[in-house]
């Protein structure tokens, strides 16, 4: 094959699709997983980026463990007796770490002790969720595995199934328990590959930390929801105005540009998250479809506890981001509307002044004629006075008096005046 060169971030898009493989889980085992968020949007996390592999770092050398490249962006290896499943993701990071120990208790908070105290204390964020998984052998009897599901869970809110065609039986209530975190039980069958089952727990763990992050945008719903209802009357009332005429359209623009200014504020401030939901639910829906799921001892499985208490937070996220949507095309359009308006009004007042101009211009022009012919008169008084002084010798030879000469040489003269001025305005014009 001829040499071709590569494009320069072709190996690292293929080591990409690879970098996060399912891992090798078998029962019984014990999963604590941590999910840590910075505060802020994805927008500002790329310069913070080098605090998640320091807090790894430090993890790694409470337990003597080999210690990942710098620029990795996910770690899996061996942390003592456990193991350690670490991904950077665009807005928060997580842990996943697999101990062999199912402790006599269930659910034990002992069990997230693997996470060190002064660990947590210096996470460079916040707890995003936290789960304890139990992975257990399937037992014989359903009616025994039912009896636990209803001591650890909250029955009405428990959600179970079985997945991939039997491959497991998975149940949450996705609450958070006393000490912090949500429980997820995981009973496998003899025959299920370790495989399968790392498929299993990887998605369970993605449904919650997904669903979490999907659930800020609803947060945020209930925070700018006071904000945007109040904007939304300014608004209708300011359209009613325009309606009504109450006030000057000039008034009426500069408080409409005042509320599209902070409409277009809180659209900016929760355009991220609420795209940012509608990705994340999608990958919520994606992972639970992958689950396979079929109905288990009657009871509801995942999708259906989602189409209950998920799918309503998220359509009233999507319901928030549609109207926000419609307000600022509401705003344009009376922006236009009112701009209309204005400019219909100015050029009335222009086309008014242009009027009272034509008739001062007329006026003027009036008032031009008339001093013309004043000044007329008053050439032709000296133009009459000179060729009378100029014709008086003529008075001898003729024997004309001096006031019949002048009254001869006025009419003349006042006309070849008039003639000449009405040839100087002619030419000038």
């Amino acid at each position: 094959m001829p040499p071709i060169s590569d494009h320069p971030l072709r190996y690292a898009l293929t080591r990409e699709l690879h970098a996060r493989p399912f891992p090798n889980v078998g029962a019984p085992q014990v999963v604590a997983f941590l999910a840590i968020k910075q505060a802020g949007d994805a927008a500002a996390r790329s310069r913070d980026r080098g605090a998640d592999m320091e807090h790894l770092v430090a993890l790694l050398k409470h337990y003597g463990a080999p210690l990942p490249d710098p620029d990795a962006t996910h770690y899996y290896g061996a942390m003592g007796k456990f193991h350690l499943k670490w991904e950077q993701h665009t807005e928060f990071v997580t842990y996943t770490v697999l101990g062999d120990e199912l402790s006599a208790r269930p659910f034990d908070p002992a069990e997230f002790d693997v996470f060190p105290a002064h660990w947590l204390d210096a996470a460079p964020g916040q707890r995003l969720t936290s789960c304890l998984l139990r992975l257990m052998p399937e037992p014989a009897e359903q009616e025994y595995m039912l009896d636990q599901l209803r001591e650890w869970f909250v029955p009405e809110s428990l959600a179970a199934a079985q997945v991939l065609e039997g491959a497991a039986v998975v149940a949450s209530d996705f609450r958070i328990d006393p000490a912090g975190h949500t429980r997820f039980a995981v009973f496998v069958p003899e025959q299920t590959g370790t495989r399968r089952v790392g498929r299993i727990i990887q998605r369970l763990l993605e449904v919650e930390t997904y669903k979490t992050m999907s659930m800020l945008g609803f947060a945020l719903t209930r925070e700018i929801g006071g904000k945007v209802g109040q904007l939304d009357r300014q608004l209708s009332d300011l359209m009613a105005q325009m309606s009504a005429q109450e006030l000057k359209p000039e008034a009426t623009l500069d408080a409409l540009l005042d509320v599209s200014v902070e409409l277009e504020n809180v659209v900016a401030q929760s355009a991220f998250r609420f795209a940012g939901t509608a990705a994340y639910k999608a990958i919520v829906d994606e992972r639970i479809t992958a689950l396979r799921e079929s109905r288990f001892a009657g009871r509801q499985g995942f999708g259906e506890f989602m189409m209950r208490r998920y799918e309503p937070a998220m359509r009233t996220v999507i319901s928030m981001e549609r109207r926000l949507e419609r307000m600022s095309a509401r705003a344009l359009r009376a922006s236009d509307l009112l701009r209309t308006r204005v400019d219909v009004e100015r050029s009335a007042q222009n086309q008014a002044i242009m009027e009272s101009m034509d008739k001062r211009a007329d006026l003027q022009l009036r008032l031009q004629h008339t001093v013309e012919g004043l000044s007329v008169v008053a050439i032709s008084y000296y133009a009459v006075s000179l060729v009378s002084y100029l014709l008086y010798p003529l008075t001898e030879v003729t024997e004309l008096s001096k006031g019949l000469l002048t009254a001869v040489v006025t009419l003349p003269v006042v006309a070849l005046v008039w003639m000449a001025v009405r040839r100087l305005r002619k030419r000038i014009g």
